[in-house]
Order: C-alpha cells, then sequence, then structure tokens
C-alpha cells in the first residue's frame, strides 16, 4: 500500500525549501561584511584623493590682454 502524505504539509515544505534557496541565492549575489564595504570605501576614498593630488592647475585665461 502506498505511504500516506498530508499534502498541506507538503506544500509548506515545497515552500520553505523554495525560499531557503532563493535565500541562499541572495546571501552570495548581496551578502558583504562591514568590513568589505568600509575596505572598498576607503579605497575609492584614497582614489579621489590620489587623482585629486595628480590633478595639473590649469592657466587663468586671460582674455583681457588683447
Amino acid at each position: 500500500m502506498a505511504e500516506l502524505i498530508n499534502l498541506n504539509k507538503a506544500r509548506k515544505q515545497k515552500a520553505r525549501a523554495a525560499a531557503e534557496a532563493l535565500a541562499a541565492a541572495n546571501r552570495v549575489k548581496f551578502g558583504r561584511t562591514k568590513a568589505e564595504k568600509q575596505r572598498d570605501a576607503s579605497a575609492g576614498a584614497e582614489a579621489v584623493r590620489r587623482m585629486d593630488g595628480l590633478r595639473r592647475e590649469t592657466p587663468p585665461a586671460d582674455s583681457s590682454d588683447d
């Protein structure tokens, strides 16, 4: 004889498994630690400071000398 199953429990178990799979995918996709976020922010700020330091000053435009 076949094993009896409660369809309501089976449906809920399937939904829980799907939700857990989605959560695992989101952890991989969006999961970054606070330290990683801070490291990336500080690296970006350092890059901006470095580019500002390497920027050449443009001479003022003298249009009144003519």
